[in-house]
């Protein structure tokens, strides 16, 4: 089991970036595929993005694809999202997620989640 911890949530303008942060305090962390989901009241949670363990392969939903760019380091046990060109559309809460498994499976039904952290876009 991995405990998922989020950072670098706010309140930004319209076209500018953000970046967001993940960590965890096991090892095991380094050896799970990871990723980003976001959440607005009212809908279902949305993937973002996901990475493999070695930060290999990357898988981004159409929305982002372009704008938001994910990444992680094993060493520091720490996954990034850096969200570009933000849209009042991307306010939501970003949850971090993690999973033994694969990118697949982590798209599908993450084994982990994080707590949240609240991303608002002002126009």
């Amino acid at each position: 089991q991995v405990h998922l911890v989020e950072s670098g949530g706010g309140l930004v303008q319209s076209g500018t970036s953000l970046r967001l942060s993940c960590t965890a305090s096991e090892r095991a962390f380094t050896t799970y595929a990871t990723g980003w989901f976001r959440q607005v009241p009212g809908k279902e949670r949305e993937f973002v993005a996901a990475i493999d363990w070695a930060g290999i392969i990357t898988i981004y939903s159409d929305s982002v694809k372009g704008r938001f760019t994910i990444s992680r380091d094993n060493n520091k046990n720490t996954m990034y999202l850096q969200m570009g060109t933000l849209k009042p559309e991307d306010t939501a809460v970003y949850y971090c997620v993690a999973d033994p498994r694969n990118t697949d499976q982590l798209k599908r039904v993450p084994a982990y989640w994080g707590q949240g952290t609240q991303v608002t876009v002002s126009s």
